[in-house]
C-alpha cells in the first residue's frame, strides 16, 4: 500500500478512509499493525542509523589538514618512500577510529537513555485500548487523543468533542483551531482543513478519536523537516567550541604556510617540509575535540541518569551547568505537588454542602484533561450517591480558565461552571445567599472579593462555582456561558515540600537563582514564598508584567523572586528578558501551554509524568518532580563541563608549545627536528589519555559557581602555557645541541621522549586550579598516562625503533630529560598559581 492515493484525505467520509486503509472502528488487529510497521518503517522523521554510523566514521576524516595529510603520504609514496606512508596512514586512521570509536559509543548511550523517555499514546488494537510508543504507530491505527497529547501521524477526524489543537508550525497562527468532523474539498488550504489533524501539532483542549492516515517522513511535518534539514539553534558552548576552531585554524594556517616556505628558502627537500609542515598542522589541531566532548557528554548524561536526569539533547548539559536562573511553577516542584481540598464555602466563608456537591458534580463528571484539582474535589466528596448524567460538556481551555458541565437527573438540568474566581465572577449577573436566596451580584461582589483576599492571604487557592438552569433540549455551549449565579468558593492546598527551603538554599549556594511563575494571584504565592523561607518575596503581577516596558522589564526581572497572576503567553516573554539581562536560563515546565517557554529557555526541563507536548518540547526530561534531583542535575553538568575544558587546555598548552618550538627549531636545525611520522606519533600518544578524561574527579571550586565558555581567558592561558612550554622546549634543544652535541637521530629520539612525557604530565598540572598533589587525577587517567610514560621510555629498545627512525640513546641523556620534565612541571605549577592569582585580582577589579 502506497500513501499516494490518500494524499487529500481530508475529501473522504469516514467509511471511505476505512475501506481504504483495510480497518474499521475497532482499530487494527496487532498482527496486522505488526505487518505495516514492516511494511511502512518506525513512525519517525529521524534518519536511518544504518547510514550514519557510516557518515560518523567518514566524518573523522573532514579536516582539509588530515585530507591533505593523506594525499601527501600517498604522493610520497609514489616516489618510492612506502613504509613512512604506511606508518603515517596508519597513524591517522588509529587516530579517527578511535574518535568513531568514542563517538559511537557515545550516541548508542544517548539512544538508550531516550528510550526512558519516549511518547506514548493511546490507539484501539482488536477493539481495545492500549497504550504504545509513538514511532509504533502505522497508517490505520485509531488514536485516542486528549489535551497535551501530541498528534502522532497525519489523521482523519473520526469524532470529537469541543477540541482545539495548536497548528503554529504548520500555519503561524498562534491560536488554536477548532476540529470538526466532515468531508472537505480536494483543494482546502492547510489552514482551512478542519477535519484533519497534522503530524507536529498537539490538543489544546477537548477530546477526539482519529484514523492516522500517513506517518513519518510522509507526514506534513516529515516532508518540511526533511527539506529544512532544521538544526536547533546553538548553544554558547557550542558557539565557543566553533571559535576556538577558527582560532586554532588560522594559526595553524599562518604557521603552515611561514614554515613551508622558509623551508623550501632554506634548500631542504619540497616534498619533506610539506610533510613536515601538515605534520605540525595535525599536531596544533585537537583532533580528538569532537570525540572527546561527545564522550563527555554521554558519560555525563549516563551518570546523570543513574540522578534521575534524562538528557534528550546532549549540548544541553553545558547550558545545565551554566545555569544561574531556573523558573519554575511553583506544584510539584517546590510544593508536594497533591491538591488537596480545603474546603467549600458560601459567600459567607461559611461551609456549604450545595457548594461541595456542584463543584464534585463538576469535576468528577468531566471527560476532558484530568488534572489534580479535579481529582482533590471528586475525592474530597463525601454527600448521597450521584443521580445525575451528562448532557454537555465544554472543557477547560487556557483562554476561558473555566470548565463548564450540563447535567440533569429526573427533576433537575443544570449548567455548573467551575474556574478562576474573577472569570466566573465576569460572568456572573447572579448570586446565591447562604438562605438559598438569589440576588443582584453587584450587592456582593465587593464582599466577595474580600473573603477571596482573605482566603489568599491564607495560602489557600481558592475556585469560584456558578451555576444555571439548564433545558433537555438544548445543549450548553461558549456563548451561554453568562448571566450565571455566582455560589461559592472551593479552597485547596498544596503544602510546600519538607526540605525545599534546605534544597532553594543548596541551589543559591551553587549560583542558582530560583524564579517562581505561577498562575495563582500574588496573595497566595506570597504566602508560599514566606514558607520556604523567602523573608521579602519581590512579587510582580501578569497585569503589571503587561504595562511594563522590555528595558523595565530587563532591569526588573533579576530583582523578582516570584510572577504571580502570569498568563501562559507571558511565561516566554520573562525568559526572553532574563536571557537580555545576561542571564543563563533554565526554565521547569509540564503543562500544555509550556511548550514555548520551554523551547525559548536555554535548558528546557520537564518531567516524565508531564503531557507529550512539553516533553516533546524539553532538552532534559527529570524522572523524579524534585529539586534536589536538578541540583544533582546542576552538580553534574557542572563536572562534565570542567573534564571537556580540560581537554582544551591540554591542546592550547603543552601541543601548542611543541608544535610552536618545533616550527622554530626547523628554521635553525640542519634537519627536521622531529619526521612527519614522528610528530603524528607524538600527537596520537599524547592524545590517549584525554580520552579518559570524562571519567577524570573534578574540584568542588568547580562546581561551586555556574561555569562559562571564556574565549578571552583561553587564549591568555595559551600564551602563557604554551609559551612556558616552548621555553623548556628550547632547553632541551640547548641540552641536545650544546651540550651533549648530539647528531640527527638521537636529537629526534630525545626531544620526542621529552615532548610526549611533559605532554601527558603537564594534563596533571592544568587539569585543576589547586597544585596538581592536593587533587590526584581518576583512575582511568592515572592508568592511560602511565601506560604511555612506559611506552615512551620503552620505545627506543623496541623494534618498532627503526620503523619510527628513533635509536636506543644513552642512560645519562634519560636522565637529563627527566631533569627538564620534573623543572618543566614545577615552573607550570607555579605558572598556574600566578595566573589564577592574577585572573583572580583582575575578576575583583
Amino acid at each position: 500500500m502506497g500513501t499516494d492515493q490518500y494524499k487529500a484525505f481530508w475529501q473522504f467520509s469516514q467509511e471511505a478512509a476505512f475501506k481504504m486503509l483495510n480497518t474499521g472502528e475497532s482499530g487494527l488487529e496487532e498482527q496486522e499493525a505488526a505487518k505495516r510497521i514492516g511494511e511502512y518503517g518506525s513512525n519517525t522523521i529521524k534518519t536511518n542509523s544504518r547510514y550514519s554510523v557510516f557518515f560518523l566514521f567518514l566524518a573523522q576524516f573532514k579536516s582539509p589538514v588530515t585530507i591533505m595529510l593523506i594525499v601527501a603520504a600517498l604522493l610520497s609514496a609514489s616516489l618510492g618512500d612506502v613504509m613512512d606512508t604506511v606508518i603515517i596512514l596508519t597513524i591517522v586512521l588509529i587516530s579517527s577510529f578511535l574518535g568513531f570509536w568514542q563517538e559511537k559509543g557515545a550516541a548508542n548511550a544517548v539512544k538508550e537513555l531516550l528510550k526512558l523517555v519516549q511518547l506514548h499514546c493511546d490507539v484501539l488494537r482488536g477493539g481495545k485500548k492500549k497504550e504504545i510508543t509513538v514511532e509504533e504507530v502505522v497508517p490505520g491505527d485509531l488514536v485516542i487523543l486528549s489535551a497535551g497529547d501530541l498528534i502522532p501521524g497525519d489523521s482523519l477526524l473520526i469524532n470529537s468533542r469541543e477540541l482545539f489543537v495548536d497548528e503554529a508550525a504548520f500555519t503561524g497562527e498562534t491560536y488554536p483551531v477548532e476540529k470538526l468532523c466532515g468531508e472537505l474539498p480536494v483543494d482546502t488550504p492547510l489552514s482551512k482543513r478542519s477535519n484533519a489533524l497534522f503530524m507536529g501539532s498537539h490538543v489544546i483542549s477537548g477530546k477526539a478519536t482519529a484514523l492516522v492516515i500517513k506517518t513519518g517522513v510522509q507526514t506534513e511535518f516529515g516532508k518540511i523537516s526533511l527539506g529544512l534539514q532544521s538544526k536547533a539553534p546553538e548553544t554558547d558552548f557550542e558557539k565557543g567550541i566553533r571559535k576556538f576552531g577558527y582560532m586554532l585554524m588560522q594559526i595553524t594556517l599562518l604557521m603552515v604556510l611561514i614554515i613551508f616556505a622558509v623551508n623550501v628558502f632554506l634548500h631542504k627537500p619540497v616534498l619533506d617540509s610539506f610533510l613536515f609542515s601538515l605534520a605540525l598542522a595535525v599536531g596544533l589541531t585537537p583532533q580528538l575535540l569532537p570525540a572527546i566532548i561527545s564522550v563527555n557528554l554521554s558519560t555525563g548524561a549516563r551518570r546523570m541518569a543513574k540522578l534521575q536526569v534524562i538528557v534528550k539533547r546532549l549540548s544541553a548539559i553545558e547550558n545545565f551547568g551554566a545555569m544561574n536562573i531556573l523558573c519554575s511553577d511553583k506544584t510539584g516542584t517546590i510544593t508536594e505537588g497533591k491538591v488537596n481540598l480545603k474546603d467549600t464555602l458560601d459567600i459567607n466563608g461559611v461551609h456549604s454542602d450545595k457548594v461541595m456537591q456542584y463543584a464534585w458534580l463538576n469535576a468528577s463528571l468531566q471527560q476532558g484533561f484530568h488534572n489534580p484539582i479535579d481529582e482533590a474535589i471528586a475525592s474530597g466528596y463525601k454527600g448521597p450517591p450521584n443521580t445525575f448524567k451528562v448532557q454537555a460538556e465544554i472543557p477547560y481551555d487556557f483562554i476561558r480558565k473555566r470548565l463548564t458541565i450540563q447535567v440533569n437527573n429526573e427533576t433537575q438540568n443544570i449548567a455548573i461552571t467551575k474556574g478562576a474566581l474573577k472569570i466566573i465572577l465576569s460572568i456572573c449577573t447572579q448570586v446565591e445567599t447562604s438562605d438559598g436566596k438569589i440576588g443582584p451580584i453587584e450587592d456582593k461582589e465587593k464582599s466577595i472579593l474580600q473573603q477571596y483576599d482573605k482566603l489568599s492571604e491564607a495560602g489557600l487557592r481558592t475556585l469560584g462555582v456558578a451555576y444555571k438552569p439548564g433545558e433537555a433540549a438544548h445543549d450548553f455551549t461558549r456563548e451561554d456561558e453568562k448571566e450565571m449565579t455566582f455560589l461559592g468558593f472551593v479552597t485547596l492546598f498544596d503544602p510546600p515540600k519538607a526540605h525545599v527551603a534546605e534544597i532553594l538554599s543548596n541551589l543559591n549556594k551553587l549560583g542558582v537563582g530560583l524564579k517562581i511563575i505561577t498562575g495563582d494571584n500574588a496573595l497566595v504565592a506570597k504566602s508560599l514564598a514566606l514558607q520556604i523561607g523567602i523573608k521579602k518575596p519581590q512579587i510582580l503581577t501578569g497585569a503589571a508584567l503587561q504595562k511594563m516596558s522590555n528595558a523595565a522589564l530587563i532591569h526588573q526581572a533579576p530583582l523578582t523572586d516570584i510572577f504571580a497572576e502570569v498568563e501562559p503567553n507571558q511565561k516566554e516573554r520573562i525568559i526572553v528578558m532574563l536571557k537580555k539581562a545576561g542571564k543563563v536560563v533554565g526554565f521547569m515546565g509540564d503543562g500544555i501551554n509550556d511548550a514555548t517557554a520551554l523551547h525559548t529557555a536555554d535548558v528546557g526541563i520537564s518531567v516524565n509524568t508531564a503531557v507529550d507536548v512539553a516533553k516533546e518540547a524539553a532538552d532534559i526530561v527529570l524522572l523524579s518532580q524534585d529539586l534536589d534531583v536538578l541540583t544533582k542535575g546542576i552538580v553534574e553538568g557542572r563536572r562534565t563541563f570542567t573534564n571537556t575544558m580540560k581537554y582544551i587546555f591540554m591542546a592550547t598548552s603543552a601541543n601548542f608549545g611543541n608544535m610552536f618550538s618545533m616550527a622554530g627549531a626547523s628554521l635553525f636545525l640542519p634537519f627536521l627536528p622531529l619526521l612527519p611520522k614522528q610528530i603524528l606519533l607524538t600527537n596520537l600518544l599524547t592524545d590517549f589519555p584525554e580520552m579518559a578524561i570524562s571519567t577524570d574527579k573534578v574540584d568542588e571550586i568547580n562546581i561551586q559557581s555556574p561555569q562559562h565558555w571564556d574565549m578571552r581567558f583561553i587564549r591568555r592561558f595559551m600564551l602563557t602555557f604554551g609559551l612556558l612550554s616552548s621555553v623548556f622546549d628550547y632547553v632541551t634543544f640547548g641540552i641536545l645541541l650544546l651540550f651533549l652535541h648530539v647528531k640527527e637521530k638521537t636529537f629526534q629520539t630525545g626531544w620526542f621522549i621529552e615532548s610526549v612525557i611533559s605532554a601527558i604530565l603537564i594534563v596533571l598540572v592544568v587539569r585543576t586550579r589547586l597544585p596538581f598533589f592536593k587533587s590526584m587525577p581518576g583512575r582511568y587517567l592515572s592508568a592511560a598516562t602511565a601506560f604511555v610514560l612506559l611506552l615512551v621510555l620503552a620505545l627506543p629498545a623496541t623494534p618498532l625503533a627503526s620503523l619510527f627512525g628513533f635509536i636506543k640513546i644513552p642512560v645519562t641523556l634519560y636522565g637529563w630529560m627527566l631533569l627538564v620534565v620534573i623543572c618543566y612541571v614545577a615552573a607550570a605549577e607555579l605558572a598556574k598559581r600566578w595566573f589564577y592569582r592574577k585572573l583572580n585580582k583582575g575578576t575583583a577589579k
